[in-house]
């Protein structure tokens, strides 16, 4: 087991009109000895925007701007841009968020240059729907059926229209090119799939055809522990270290308190190739414990979203109950030999 070391809350809602609900879910990137956090501001009604603090070290706050950074702008987006995460690819930032329209959830993007002005290049999850993508899925044949029997959760209630997109969440990028092309993350329920173009400009509904044909050869990760039983999703952008891509993600259970987010579940994954898991733990990395991590608006829910590193000392982020930031740290090396020990070949 690896020792985690639970560092508190880092931030906590305020007063303020657009932060006045909860914060939660931060995508963090580390430049020099500053941390900066984009996170979930969430407004009462539940309209999402993304705020933003600077942090000096690992868990100092030193800045915090008492607007948002990134507000909802159109559609597709109406009802909250949520959950980012951010990754520098050259010199580029990259930040992936969830645009929801109250009804539909889908990954979308926004860059920049500088870390505070972003420019929005729109959703680049499938344009499909839940009816479109079950027929692809279906047709292809070889895909665990957990993928396209999920009716209960697109049509809920009594309007078969609701959630009628393909609800594709948790978008990360690879914070580098890898054989020269742009790699990232999603996830379509119950598993994390991969996507690798040589630009964003590829990922026409011709490609997502495609794509769907060959979905299980997509697949990164699905679910095979009990801790992520019910499904799992991207976590932290992947960390580049010898031995792989080290990724930490989130599982969720149905359990009897109801479905527990045991968030930081790890794995590593071939550096040359990410779709090749090469370890996985067994067990969750850390779950929620810890009054404020059991109680909130959405209870028992430990979601990790962003790391920096200092030194051998790994930080992770995390959105604590959906209702504030928190933060857990371990050794990164400690980490590195336990996975080993769990290789894909060599599980114990």
């Amino acid at each position: 087991m690896i020792d985690i070391k639970k560092e508190g809350i880092i931030l906590s809602k305020t007063s303020l009109d657009f932060e006045n609900e909860a914060v939660l879910n931060p995508a963090a990137i580390r430049e020099g000895d500053n941390v900066h956090l984009f996170y979930r501001a969430v407004r009462e009604g539940n309209f999402s925007s993304i705020g933003y603090c600077r942090l000096d070290g690992p868990l100092t706050v030193a800045e915090r701007w008492d607007k948002p950074i990134l507000v909802p702008e159109f559609d597709y987006e109406s009802h909250g841009v949520e959950d980012p995460r951010i990754v520098k690819i050259d010199d580029l930032y990259y930040m992936t968020y969830t645009a929801y329209d109250g009804i539909n959830a889908r990954g979308a993007l926004a860059t920049s240059k500088d870390l505070v002005h972003f420019k929005k290049q729109g959703i680049i999850v499938p344009p499909i729907t839940y009816a479109e993508f079950v027929f692809r899925a279906e047709s292809a044949g070889k895909v665990n059926v957990n993928y396209y029997r999920n009716q209960k959760f697109y049509y809920q209630g009594s309007d078969p229209e609701k959630k009628i997109m393909l609800w594709d969440k948790n978008v990360i990028f690879f914070p580098r090119r890898i054989e020269g092309n742009l790699v990232f993350l999603h996830r379509i329920r119950p598993g994390i799939q991969l996507v690798s173009v040589k630009n964003l400009k590829e990922l026409t509904k011709e490609f997502w055809d495609n794509y769907f044909l060959d979905l299980q050869d997509h697949i990164v990760i699905d679910p095979i522990h009990a801790h992520e039983a019910n499904y799992v999703g991207g976590g932290c952008p992947p960390i580049e270290t010898e031995h792989g891509w080290l990724l930490i993600y989130h599982g969720a259970e149905e359990t009897e308190k109801g479905i527990v987010y045991s968030a930081c579940a790890a794995a590593l994954l071939d550096i040359n190739d990410p779709k090749k898991e090469i370890a996985r733990l067994p067990y969750a990395l850390f779950s929620p414990k810890l009054e404020w991590e059991c109680k909130g608006d959405v209870n028992n829910v430990v979601f990790p979203t962003g790391t920096a590193l200092f030194g051998d000392t790994l930080f992770i982020y995390y959105g604590a109950a959906d209702s504030r930031i928190a933060c857990a740290s371990l050794s990164l090396s400690a980490l590195l030999t336990e996975l080993l020990s769990y290789t894909v070949k060599n599980e114990k």
